[in-house]
C-alpha cells in the first residue's frame, strides 16, 4: 500500500514516470538514500520526508513483532505445524484418530506393528510432548469435529477415522461431522468410522448416526471373562492367531462387487484354494446374513463378503482377482 501511495504521489506532484516512481518510492521507502533521480519539487521533498518516516516505522514495527513472535514461540510453532501438515499431506490410505488417551495408545501400538499410518488429532496444548513420549510420528492440534482438523489430516485421502472421546458427545459430534465433509467434499467411497461407547443404548446411538463400527469396552471385558470361563484352552487363541505380527495367517474380508466374475458362481468354481492356498470360512450376504464355514456349493452373491483365512500374499492375490470383470485365462486350466 505503500508503495502505491509513493509511486502514485510522485507522478502527481511531480510528473514522474511509471518506472521513475517506483524506483524513487522504492530507495526512498526503504530509506536507502540514493539521492533524487530527477529534480524533485519543494512539496515533493515534504513528501519524500513522509514517506521516508513511514518506511521507517513500518520496517520498525515489523521487526518488533517478529521479536515478539519469536520470544512467545508463535512462529516456531507456526514453522513445525507447517512442517508436520506438509509430512501429513503426503499420507495415503491412514486412519485419522481423535483424543488421546488410554485406548489410543493401544490402537497406534497395533497401528505401528502392522505398518499402518496414523495422525492422532487433539486439542490440548501439550499434544507435542504427548506425541514425542508415545512416538506419534503425525498429530495436528485441533478440535477433531471441525472442518479444519479434518483437511489438516488429510482426510480426503484417509481409508477412516477412529474417534475414542470418553465422552458421548465428542463421539457424536465428530462422526455427524465426518459423514457432513463426505457429503461436501464428494467422497466417492464412505469412511470406515469406528467409534468407543460405554452403554449398549450410546452403541445404538453412534452406529444409528452414521458409526461402522461401535466397541463398547465393558461389553468385550464381558464377552472375554466369559469365553475364558467356558473354554480356558482358548484363552490366547485370538492373540495367537490375529493380532501377532509375526503370524504368517492372516484373516481379511474381501468385498465382492457387482461386476465380479464370481457373481452367481459356487464357491468351488473360483478355486481360491487352488489359486492363493487361501480358505473360505464366512460370507456376508448383502442383507448382513452371515453364513459360517460355507460349503463350495453355496454361490458367491453380488456385493458379498468373503472372510478368508490364508497368507498375506495370498489374500492380496484374491483381492485382485476378485475384482476382475472376467474369468481370468489362468483359471480355466485350473
Amino acid at each position: 500500500m505503500t508503495m502505491l501511495i509513493g509511486t502514485m504521489g510522485y507522478i502527481i506532484i511531480d510528473d514522474f514516470t511509471i518506472m521513475d516512481a517506483i524506483y524513487q518510492t522504492g530507495i526512498t521507502f526503504t530509506t536507502v538514500g540514493f539521492g533524487e533521480i530527477a529534480p524533485i519539487s519543494d512539496a515533493g521533498r515534504i513528501f519524500t520526508i513522509t514517506l521516508i518516516i513511514t518506511g521507517f516505522a513500518v520496517f520498525s514495527m515489523a521487526v518488533g513483532i517478529m521479536v515478539n513472535e519469536l520470544n512467545r514461540g508463535h512462529l516456531i510453532r507456526t514453522l513445525k505445524e507447517r512442517s508436520m501438515l506438509y509430512k501429513v499431506a503426503r499420507l495415503k490410505k491412514h486412519f485419522v484418530i481423535c483424543y488421546h488417551n488410554d485406548y489410543t495408545l493401544e490402537v497406534t501400538q497395533q497401528l505401528r506393528a502392522n505398518h499402518i499410518p496414523f495422525v492422532v488429532v487433539d486439542p490440548r496444548e501439550d499434544i507435542e510432548e504427548i506425541a514425542r513420549v508415545h512416538k506419534y510420528p503425525y498429530f495436528i492440534q485441533a478440535e477433531p469435529h471441525t472442518e479444519r482438523s479434518m483437511l489438516m489430516s488429510h482426510l480426503s485421502s484417509a481409508d477412516g477415522l477412529i474417534t475414542l472421546s470418553s465422552s458421548i458427545a465428542d463421539n457424536i459430534a465428530i462422526i455427524a461431522s465426518v459423514r457432513l465433509f463426505e457429503k461436501e467434499h464428494y467422497i466417492p467411497k464412505p469412511y470406515n468410522v469406528i467409534s468407543a461407547a460405554e452403554s449398549q443404548d450410546d452403541v445404538d446411538k453412534l452406529k444409528k448416526l452414521g458409526a461402522d463400527t461401535v466397541v463398547s469396552a465393558t461389553k468385550l471385558t464381558a464377552q472375554r471373562i466369559t469365553a475364558m470361563a467356558a473354554r480356558p484352552d482358548m484363552e490366547n487363541l485370538l492373540e495367537e492367531f490375529i493380532y501377532q505380527s509375526d503370524n504368517p495367517l492372516d484373516m481379511e474380508e474381501i468385498f465382492v462387487p457387482k461386476y465380479s466374475w464370481m457373481v452367481l458362481r459356487k464357491l468351488k468354481e473360483t478355486h481360491l484354494r487352488q489359486i492363493a492356498n487361501v480358505s473360505v470360512v464366512g460370507m456376508t450376504k448383502k442383507d448382513g446374513e452371515f453364513l459360517a464355514m460355507p460349503d463350495g456349493n453355496k454361490l458367491v452373491t453380488s456385493e458379498s463378503k468373503l472372510l478368508v483365512i490364508g497368507k498375506e500374499r495370498g489374500i492380496t492375490m484374491i483381492k485382485e482377482i476378485v475384482k476382475k470383470r472376467h474369468k481370468p485365462e489362468d483359471l480355466k486350466y485350473v
